[in-house]
């Protein structure tokens, strides 16, 4: 049977909601636009400079120990259906959105959307075989860290 959290509307939202509250709570200004057919969920006001966030709902990955390894978002939109009934997968670019914006136990963490194609992988713990070139760590792209870059 399915929940409330297997649904991804629900997911969505909720991650709109979290996102906003944490903004707030570090004191920025949050404009959500009207209606549904943005590419952006919402404005952030950083110092009187906008940017566009895309909240995405951010998927925790556990390994066979048990622990989360790492967060995985998916950075497409769907749109339309092709000639073979499924949806048309879509690439975020600069065009639409600044960054993209996901919570994760207390914080918001903002991905720049040129550097995700279709799905970003944010690892919280390092992989087993000690690769560090070329993967993304979670700390990288803490809020409050990214808000003074802005």
């Amino acid at each position: 049977m399915k929940t409330v959290k297997d649904n991804t509307k629900y997911l969505g939202n909720l991650t709109e909601l979290q996102c906003i509250t944490r903004f707030y709570e570090l004191g920025y200004s949050v404009s959500i636009p009207y209606g549904d057919s943005e590419k952006y969920d919402m404005v952030l006001d950083v110092r009187g400079k906008l940017y566009r966030l895309q909240c995405k709902h951010a998927t925790p990955r556990i390994n066979e120990e048990g622990t989360i390894t790492h967060l995985t978002i998916r950075t497409v939109w769907q749109s339309g259906y092709t000639k073979h009934s499924q949806y048309k997968r879509n690439q975020y670019t600069k065009d639409d959105c600044d960054y993209f914006v996901t919570h994760y136990q207390g914080k918001n963490y903002l991905i720049p959307v040129e550097q995700c194609s279709n799905e970003k992988s944010l690892r919280i713990v390092p992989p087993k075989n000690g690769q560090v070139k070329n993967i993304n760590f979670l700390e990288d792209f803490v809020d409050e860290e990214v808000l003074l870059t802005l």
